[in-house]
């Protein structure tokens, strides 16, 4: 792992200096206005994600045979960074379309699935509305513990019978298509797992109330029940039994968007708390030339770069056909956890102002929790790191 950072370049090219820069223009264009309010009143952020899919930012890796970007990771991190300096409602919605959805169906998906599912998931429309995806893994009773699914796709001959129920599924009411995790065959536990994509709109197919959460209020996050819902043999991706890798195979690559988000709530603390700094006066002097908080804003800066340099390497692998699975770890739970630190020195460094909501800090205190928790918890990401390292 660390020869290959002997190849990496850390100059970015035109292109991704212009994605960077359209995504940054985005975030304070697009996202900035609102953004508490929608926070407040857990608002999903239609309007932004309908915007963003015509930047072409809903499906950015995906081929343009297939409607999208065919941009490589290392624009993504750099995009996901900048919105999610403002925004992490916005860009946990663009990161699971981008990283699981749109990736899960063009990597393992029949060229018919691409062609019905991927090509509008790319564009983020279809028929002039909004069409973007959902990946439903999470049960009451299968969290960090993926195998135990008890959502059931019996096979009934001409179609699967589906029925359970998922939780915390991001984009669950907005969503037009689910990736849906379900076991199929009980007896050989994992190895019984199958992927089907499903549309919402089929008879049986519920959506409860959404959740109103600590963090990231903005994005729609549901549990979606189905009660016998028939789904068609086609639909279902890959060979049997293949749910289980699927799962894990595209949560890795999940894991580099997510990571992406806690780098940008984890800079947008640390540059907020920056700016703070040069202007707030204490003991008669700007409160930087403290160097209690000097030492505090040094740490930030540390942290938050080692956060992207992470993000990087494991963009990198991904882009070089490398195993990516130890790399996306690493930089997940390291910068989730350099965003929850970082965003709590934030509003340490704002004083009482930073407990207030028109400083923002103390919703990117409230944003970053989340990251350490979903799309791997912060122990699973140890577990997958220390198994690798070991073996």
């Amino acid at each position: 792992m660390i020869d290959n950072c002997l190849f990496m370049d850390f100059q970015f090219t035109e292109e991704q200096l212009m994605i960077r820069n359209a995504a940054r223009d985005f975030a304070r264009t697009e996202c900035l206005p609102g953004v508490i309010e929608r926070d407040e009143k857990m608002q999903f952020p239609r309007e932004q994600i309908e915007k963003l899919a015509e930047l072409g930012f809903m499906g950015m890796m995906v081929s343009p045979e297939y409607g999208g970007a065919g941009l490589d990771t290392a624009s993504y991190v750099l995009a996901m960074e900048e919105i999610s300096k403002i925004d992490a409602s916005v860009s946990v919605c663009m990161s699971v379309n981008n990283s699981l959805v749109c990736y899960g169906i063009e990597a393992y998906g029949t060229e018919e699935q691409k062609r019905k599912y991927l090509t509008p998931l790319a564009q983020g429309k279809k028929d002039g509305e909004l069409y973007i995806g959902a990946f439903l893994l999470s049960e009451p009773e299968a969290g960090s513990d993926a195998t135990s699914q008890r959502t059931i796709a019996e096979d009934v001959g001409d179609y699967y019978l589906l029925n359970g129920t998922k939780n915390w599924i991001t984009n669950g009411n907005s969503a037009s298509v689910y990736l849906v995790m379900a076991q199929t065959d009980a007896a050989v536990g994992s190895k019984g797992i199958d992927v089907f994509i499903v549309e919402k709109s089929w008879p049986g197919v519920v959506v409860s109330g959404k959740e109103n959460k600590m963090g990231i209020r903005a994005s729609d996050t549901h549990t979606i029940l189905f009660n016998d819902v028939k789904v068609p043999k086609e639909n279902r991706i890959g060979a049997h039994g293949f749910g289980f890798t699927f799962a894990m195979k595209t949560l890795a690559g999940g894991r580099i968007g997510i990571a992406s988000q806690a780098l940008g709530i984890a800079s947008g603390a640390y540059e907020l708390a920056k700016e703070y700094a040069k202007t707030r006066k204490a003991f008669g002097t700007e409160i930087m030339n403290h160097q209690a908080i000097a030492f505090k804003l040094a740490d930030m800066a540390t942290r938050v770069e080692a956060s992207r340099m992470l993000c990087l390497k494991a963009a990198w692998d991904k882009d070089n056909h490398q195993d990516y699975t130890l790399s996306s770890s690493m930089a997940k739970v390291f910068a989730s956890e350099t965003a929850m630190w970082t965003s709590t020195e934030a509003v340490q460094i704002h004083g009482g102002y930073g407990y207030v909501k028109e400083y923002h800090v103390e919703r990117l205190m409230r944003d970053a929790k989340i990251t350490q928790i979903y799309e791997g918890t912060s122990e699973v990401q140890r577990i997958v790191i220390s198994r690798t390292i070991l073996k």
